[in-house]
C-alpha cells in the first residue's frame, strides 16, 4: 500500500510550561486593540496575559458553540476592530477565536467558509491559549461550530485559521474540575487513537499519536487525583496538542461520528460524549486494527493480546475509574432516540469513512444500546 501524502501545519510560534501566558504581552506588545475571546471563567486569566494595548473582551461563549454564538463575537470585534485576536480557553473559545480572526474584517460568511479550503486569507494575528487539555484546536487548522437547526456541526478547515501563536501553560488548568480534565483528557486520547487507527493513517501522523496516547496513559490519572501536578498536567496539554495536529491531515474516525449527535442532542460536552463511546469503538476495530490497538491498549495499562470482550470492559473501566459515569440513560438520553442519533452518526461521512472498517447504521445502534 503507497503512503498518500500529507500536509502538515502547526503553530508558527509555541510555548510550552508554567508561566508561558506571560510571554504573550511582549510578543504582541506593539498590538493597539485587541479583542480577547474567553468563557466568564477564563476571562480570570486576562492579567496574566500582561497585555498593553486596549482590550476588549468578549466572554459568552457556551460549552457548544452555536452560530448565534459566532455571529455575536465577530460583531464584538467589528467594533472594537482589533489588532490581535486572543482566544483564551477551552476548545469552544479557540474554535470561536479562528473564525472571528478569519471573518470580522472581510466579506465571507460562515455558510462562504464552511468546508475545507475555503478561507480567504487572515489580516488580524491570532494568539491562542489552551486553558482545558482535550480538543487540541489551539494546534490545528479547523473549526466546529452547532448548527442548531439542523443539529449538526459545520466544520471549517483552512491553513489561515492556524495561530501565529499558541501557549500551552499547565497553570491555567489548575482549577479545572476532575470530572471535565477526566473527560477531555480521553477526548485527547481519542483524537490520537483514532488518527492511529484510521483508513489514512501516516506514519509521520502515528508518531504525534503515539506520543499523545502514552502521555494520557501515564499522566491522566494522576492529573484527576491531583489538580495542581504541574508535571501531569503539562503532559495532558501535550498530548493534547498532539491530538490536535493529528486531526489537521488525518482526522478522527467512528469515535467522533457516533459523538456528535450525544453533544448536538444531549448538550453532553464534547469530551464527555468521546469518553462514553471511546471503549466501544477501540473494541469495535480491534479485529482490523489489531496490532495497533494492543500498542493502545499496553500505553493504557489495559492488558495484553485482550479479546474484544476483555478489551471493551478493561477500557470502559479505564474510564469509570477517572470518575466517568459511563451510561447514557444516566445523561438524559432514552432509548427512542437511539436510533434517530445512529441515523446522523452514520451519515456523517466526513468521519465514518475514515474508520477502519465500514460500519452500518445497525452497527451504530449497537454501540449506543451498549453504552446506554
Amino acid at each position: 500500500m503507497s503512503i498518500a501524502p500529507i500536509t502538515l501545519h502547526q503553530p508558527r510560534r509555541l510555548a510550552v510550561g508554567a508561566g508561558t501566558i506571560g510571554e504573550v504581552g511582549a510578543w504582541a506588545s506593539d498590538a493597539g486593540s485587541i479583542l480577547v475571546i474567553a468563557t466568564p471563567i477564563t476571562a480570570g486569566f486576562i492579567d496574566r496575559l500582561k497585555l498593553a494595548g486596549r482590550v476588549t473582551v468578549f466572554d459568552a461563549i457556551p460549552g457548544e458553540p452555536d452560530i448565534m454564538t459566532l455571529d455575536a463575537a465577530i460583531e464584538a470585534a467589528r467594533r472594537s476592530r482589533p489588532d490581535l485576536i486572543v482566544g483564551l480557553g477551552g476548545g469552544s473559545v479557540l474554535d470561536v477565536a479562528k473564525l472571528v480572526a478569519a471573518l470580522w474584517d472581510g466579506e465571507q460568511t460562515l455558510a462562504d467558509v464552511a468546508g475545507p479550503n475555503r478561507v480567504n486569507a487572515r489580516r488580524t494575528r491570532l494568539v491562542q491559549v489552551a486553558t482545558t487539555a482535550g480538543t487540541g484546536s489551539e494546534a490545528g487548522i479547523r473549526s466546529l461550530i452547532t448548527d442548531p437547526v439542523k443539529g449538526s456541526k459545520i466544520a471549517v478547515e483552512s491553513p489561515h485559521l492556524i495561530a501565529d501563536f499558541a501557549v500551552l501553560d499547565p497553570e491555567l488548568t489548575y482549577s479545572v474540575p476532575s470530572a471535565v480534565t477526566a473527560a477531555t483528557g480521553v477526548d485527547a486520547m481519542a483524537h490520537c487513537v483514532e488518527a492511529f487507527t484510521n483508513r489514512r493513517a501516516h506514519p509521520m501522523i502515528d508518531g504525534f499519536a503515539r506520543m499523545g496516547f502514552r502521555l494520557v496513559g501515564k499522566y491522566l490519572a494522576r492529573a484527576v487525583r491531583d489538580g495542581t501536578d504541574t508535571e501531569a498536567r503539562e503532559g495532558l496539554m501535550l498530548a493534547s496538542y498532539y491530538g490536535g495536529i493529528c486531526l489537521g491531515p488525518v482526522n478522527t474516525a467512528a469515535g467522533h461520528a457516533i459523538a456528535y449527535p450525544l453533544g448536538t442532542r444531549l448538550r453532553l460536552p464534547h469530551g464527555l460524549a468521546n469518553a462514553i463511546i471511546f471503549p466501544h469503538v477501540l473494541a469495535f476495530n480491534q479485529k482490523v486494527a489489531a496490532g495497533k490497538t494492543s500498542e493502545v491498549a499496553e500505553a493504557l495499562g489495559l492488558g495484553e493480546n485482550l479479546a474484544a470482550e476483555d478489551l471493551l470492559t478493561a477500557a470502559h473501566g479505564f474510564c469509570r475509574d477517572l470518575g466517568i459515569e459511563m451510561s447514557l440513560s444516566a445523561h438524559g438520553a432514552s432509548a427512542d432516540d437511539l436510533p434517530l442519533y445512529a441515523g446522523e452518526a452514520h451519515a456523517n461521512r466526513r468521519l465514518m469513512d475514515n474508520n477502519p472498517i465500514d460500519m452500518s447504521v445497525d452497527d451504530v445502534l449497537g454501540i449506543y444500546r451498549a453504552a446506554f
